[in-house]
C-alpha cells in the first residue's frame, strides 16, 4: 500500500516508538563513560558477569538436553492431553517469576515436594546455590526453546525423515542424523534466546536462590543490589545487559525478522 502515511496512525506509533526507545537512551546518556572501564573492572562486577554467563550457559544446556525430546513430543507424538501440556509448558512465559520462584521453593526446597526427599536420600540442596540459580534460570528460559524448536519441527519436510526409516534407520538414527540437521537453525535460535532470557532472569533466581555475592549475585541481582548504593555502578551494569540484548537481537534478525 503507498500513499501517504495517515497521521491518526503515525502520531501514535512515533509516541509508541518514543516510549520503548528514550528509557534506553536516557541510559545511555547517563551513563559514566569516563569511569566505564574501571567500573567494568571492579571485581564484584566480574564475578557477577562470570557467574551470570556459567549459569546461563549451564541453564541452557539442560534446556537443550530436556527441551528438543519434549518439543519432539509436542510436535510429532500425538497424545490425549497434548494441548494441555504445550500450555503447561508455555506457562513460565506468562508466570510472574516471583511466583515461578516461590513454586520452585515449594517442589525443591528443603521441605518441598521432591526437595525432601532430594536431601533425606542423596544430600543435595538446590535453593540459595548455585545450582539453584540454574535450576531457576532453566525454568523460566525452557519455554522459549521448546516453542522454537516445535516451530522448526513442524515446518520441516517429514518426507526426509520417511525416506530414511525406508533405508533401515531406526527412530533415533533418523532423528540424529536427518530431523536435527533440518532443525538445526531452529535450535540455534531456541538456544540463544533461552540463554538470553536466563541472562536476564531475576525474579525467580532471588526467590529461590536468594542474593549472595559470589555463589548465587548474577548481573540483575547486581544490578537491583546496587541501584540502592551505587547508582553508577547499575548503569554500567545496565549496560552490559543491554550490550548483550543487541547482539541477541542482531544475530536473531535474518531468523525473525523479514523485511528488509
Amino acid at each position: 500500500m503507498s500513499g501517504r502515511v495517515p497521521w491518526a496512525l503515525m502520531v501514535p506509533a512515533l509516541a509508541g516508538m518514543a516510549f520503548l526507545v528514550l528509557p534506553l537512551a536516557g541510559l545511555l546518556v547517563r551513563a559514566p563513560w569516563s569511569t566505564l572501564a574501571r567500573r567494568l573492572a571492579e571485581p564484584q562486577v566480574l564475578e557477577a558477569l562470570r557467574l551470570s554467563l556459567l549459569t546461563a550457559t549451564a541453564a541452557t544446556a539442560v534446556c537443550l538436553i530436556f527441551g528438543v525430546p519434549l518439543a519432539w513430543l509436542l510436535a510429532r507424538v500425538d497424545f490425549p492431553g497434548r494441548r494441555l501440556v504445550r500450555a503447561l509448558v508455555t506457562v513460565p512465559l506468562v508466570l510472574p517469576p516471583v511466583v515461578g520462584g516461590v513454586a520452585l521453593l515449594l517442589v525443591l526446597g528443603r521441605r518441598g515436594l521432591v526437595g525432601q526427599w532430594l536431601d533425606h536420600a542423596f544430600g543435595i540442596t538446590l535453593p540459595f546455590t548455585t545450582a539453584g540459580v540454574v535450576v531457576a534460570e532453566a525454568f523460566v528460559a525452557m519455554p522459549f526453546l521448546v516453542i522454537s524448536v516445535e516451530g522448526a519441527l513442524r515446518a520441516a519436510d517429514r518426507r526426509f525423515e520417511e525416506a530414511a526409516a525406508t533405508l533401515g534407520a531406526s527412530r533415533w538414527t533418523a532423528f540424529r542424523r536427518v530431523t536435527l540437521p533440518l532443525i538445526a537453525p531452529g535450535v540455534v535460535a531456541g538456544g540463544v534466546l533461552c540463554w538470553a532470557r536466563a541472562l536476564g532472569e531475576f525474579g525467580a533466581t532471588i526467590t529461590f536462590a536468594g542474593n549472595f555475592p559470589g555463589r548465587t549475585q548474577t548481573m540483575p541481582l547486581a544490578v537491583y543490589l546496587a541501584l540502592e548504593t551505587e547508582p553508577e555502578a547499575a548503569i554500567v551494569l545496565s549496560l552490559v545487559l543491554l550490550a548483550v540484548s543487541v547482539i541477541i537481537l542482531a544475530c536473531l534478525r535474518d531468523k525473525w525478522v523479514n523485511s528488509p
